[in-house]
């Protein structure tokens, strides 16, 4: 009894699936070491042909590679396994070759004989000509298609993962689904980077069979001649037969194999196999097959040419395009059809993701033809030239204008966005010319009243033909484009520290780079992140400093940011040493600076604010005191404006950037400056004290 269950458990199936593997693997290598008889030898030789014909069977109806994912495994068998034939053929041929054709067994003479017709000279071509094509063709081909293959699957595996992650999160699928998908994008990869793997082994047995082709003719002259006494001619045709017979029975189902390999990792995967998907898709269309057959009846009625052969594959083209045009016509459409464009516009995407333009111009329809290059419009050359100057006096590129269309605007108006939000509007009148009053007009136009967009002045539109008549009143008087123009130049001017993004600083000291690279090199990243660097420069920009001269700025903070790594702080050593330039942006070289001041009182005050806060001043001002001086600066203002002077408030350096950050909201038209950024040959003079009336 427990001997009858020992022997049940012994042929169970999945022992026998068990233990399968390594018996074959066993007997494959053995065959390369022990004799085998020529009936032995035909047995696996008709063996080795049924299994590369299953391999090519199972390989055309997989509608995915994973369906075949013991593919790899099976192309190293199938190579070992002719491998191992090989070996033992030519231990007989070697052996009983001066016997007959038949020394072999039965399939390799049938190879020898019957397919090439017994002529070994044809039968070398043959061989040569199939490793070619399985060698440089069908192998070649695959492995590079596996080796894309396994790259961009790897390459797609986070998307990949993190779809799953995404549909699973949505309740789209399950956690035994998401599994299962992760499983099968893991398997995928692994496929194709083992076929790049197994693929050489295809090339290597290509290899292999032309040496041991070579080697068995050699080897067997050399034994007909020396060791059985035969003719030269004689162990010739004996020996070459014998051993192109070998090599066309081993060849062949290598070159089944590898035509399976290529068909395996060119699939497109798809719910239909290689049969369906090429008649769906290459007899699909009924224009191709009458364009086919329409060119093939042609030349089916040149003389000379096999007119039966060329007209009848042309009538049986035109009537599978007749069938094919007749099925599409009696076919109705499914109600799917209608539903895949809602399920598309359903479907969200990487695609709808679209980055916010930097600098943006939306226009009104009537407003068109300003930036309509086919129609003259001027706008688009003065925003190049806008973008032009602006560099040249800033310092740096700013981005391009991204100029659309909206009709969701007043047919006159436009706006200017910045990253996506409004910071400008108005509207212009194409053929009109805006007449500005700059405050000393002698006369009222008649027209559409109105303000100056970029600087709030009032304004009219009139027609062209009061322009003359406007310009001698006193008016300023500009196009519709150049309404727009100035506009965007005013905006981006005072947005100068947000145009200076990380890309644009990177460009920036790209270019300066060019010029100096060590210079560059020696502060960034070595010194400072290009972080604290953007931030010293949104500084400067903030308060209307032009970052013009970058060589300068870049020693300065070489120099001090062993020390200092706070970004405020470097602004402050910065503006020191561009003090002569900020000076002379308010006081031409050589005049007299005429500046408002604080009282000392109030200095005072403001100093002992900053000592109890950090360098930032985050203490804040008391409310009481911000209402005073927010006042007093306006009074002192005032009086500047009046005596035709610079707005500029002249500050200890403790102060100044708390002031300056203060006074930018309500007053931005006004200048802060420190003693320390006035140049020690200019002179001083004060013209107003803020304070002086407490």
């Amino acid at each position: 009894m427990n001997s009858a269950v020992t022997l049940s458990s012994l042929v169970d199936s999945n022992n026998l699936k068990t233990l399968a593997g390594p018996i074959l693997i066993i007997m494959i290598l053995a065959m390369m070491v022990l004799p085998l008889p020529p009936f032995i030898l035909d047995f696996l030789f008709t063996f080795n042909i049924a299994i590369s014909i299953i391999v090519l069977m199972v390989s055309l109806y997989t509608r995915n590679a994973l369906e075949f994912a013991v593919f790899p495994t099976i192309l190293l068998i199938t190579t070992l396994l002719r491998l191992s034939l090989n070996i033992a053929s030519t231990r007989v041929v070697l052996l009983e070759g001066h016997t007959g054709p038949d020394a072999a067994g039965k399939v390799i003479e049938a190879f020898g004989h019957f397919l090439v017709g017994g002529n070994y000279a044809v039968g070398l071509v043959v061989f040569i000509i199939l490793v070619v094509i399985n060698f440089v063709v069908i192998t070649k081909g695959a492995g590079r298609i596996a080796e894309v293959s396994a790259r961009f699957t790897l390459d797609a595996m986070p998307g990949k993962q993190m779809a799953i992650d995404a549909d699973l999160n949505a309740g789209l699928i399950g956690e035994d689904e998401a599994r299962k998908r992760r499983a099968d994008i893991s398997q995928e990869a692994d496929f194709y980077g083992s076929m790049d793997g197994a693929s050489k082994f295809v090339r290597g047995d290509a290899i292999a069979g032309i040496l041991i082709m070579l080697i068995t003719i050699v080897g067997g002259l050399i034994v007909g001649v020396l060791q059985h006494d035969m003719e030269m001619s004689a162990a010739a045709r004996n020996y070459t037969l014998l051993t192109i017979g070998d090599g066309l029975v081993g060849q062949i189902p290598a070159l089944i194999i590898s035509t399976a390999a290529g068909l395996v990792v060119s699939r497109v995967t798809t719910e239909e196999d290689l049969g369906e998907q090429v008649l769906s898709q290459l007899f699909q269309k009924p224009q191709v097959l009458m364009i086919t057959a329409s060119i093939l009846g042609i030349m089916g009625l040149i003389p000379g040419m096999p007119n039966f052969v060329f007209l009848f594959i042309a009538s049986l083209l035109g009537a599978m395009a007749y069938w094919q045009k007749k099925a599409t016509t009696k076919q109705t459409p499914a109600p799917v059809v209608a539903e895949i464009p809602a399920i598309e516009k359903t479907d969200a995407s990487w695609e709808d993701v679209t980055p916010i333009d930097t600098l943006g111009l939306e226009v009104g329809y009537r407003l068109i033809s300003l930036v309509d290059k086919n129609q003259q419009g001027e706008l688009l050359k003065r925003i190049n030239s806008i973008r032009k100057k602006f560099a040249q006096e800033i310092g740096f590129l700013p981005p391009v204008v991204h100029i659309r269309d909206n009709l969701e605007l007043r047919p006159n108006a436009y706006r200017i966005t910045l990253k996506g939000s409004v910071v400008g509007q108005g509207e212009s009148y194409s053929g009109m010319y805006l007449a500005i009053n700059p405050g000393r007009v002698t006369m009222q136009l008649p027209g559409n009243p109105t303000t100056d967009p970029a600087f709030g002045l009032p304004a009219v539109w009139i027609e062209s033909s009061l322009r003359e008549q406007a310009q001698m009143h006193g008016y300023t008087v500009v196009d519709a484009s150049t309404v727009v123009a100035t506009h965007i130049n005013h905006l981006i001017h005072m947005h100068a520290s947000e145009l200076l993004g990380r890309q644009e600083l990177q460009k920036l000291l790209d270019h300066l780079s060019a010029q100096s690279p060590k210079l560059i090199e020696d502060l960034v990243p070595k010194l400072l992140p290009l972080s604290t660097v953007q931030k010293v420069l949104h500084n400067l920009l903030e308060e209307s400093v032009h970052i013009r001269d970058m060589r300068s700025i870049i020693d300065v903070l070489t120099e001090h940011a062993a020390r200092i790594q706070d970004a405020n702080e470097l602004t402050a050593v910065v503006r020191h040493a561009l003090g002569r330039a900020i000076v002379e942006q308010y006081f031409p070289a050589g005049a007299e600076l005429q500046v408002m001041s604080l009282h000392h009182e109030l200095e005072n005050i403001l100093i002992q604010v900053m000592q109890t806060g950090d360098s930032q001043g985050s203490a804040g001002i008391e409310p009481g005191l911000a209402e005073t001086l927010l006042k007093e600066a306006r009074n002192a203002v005032q009086q500047q404006e009046k005596l035709g002077l610079p707005l500029v408030l002249l500050v200890p350096n403790a102060i100044r950037f708390l002031l300056a950050k203060f006074l930018r909201r309500a007053l931005p038209q006004l200048c802060v400056l420190s003693h320390s950024e006035i140049p020690i040959s200019r002179k001083i003079k004060i013209t107003s004290i803020v304070g002086g009336n407490k």
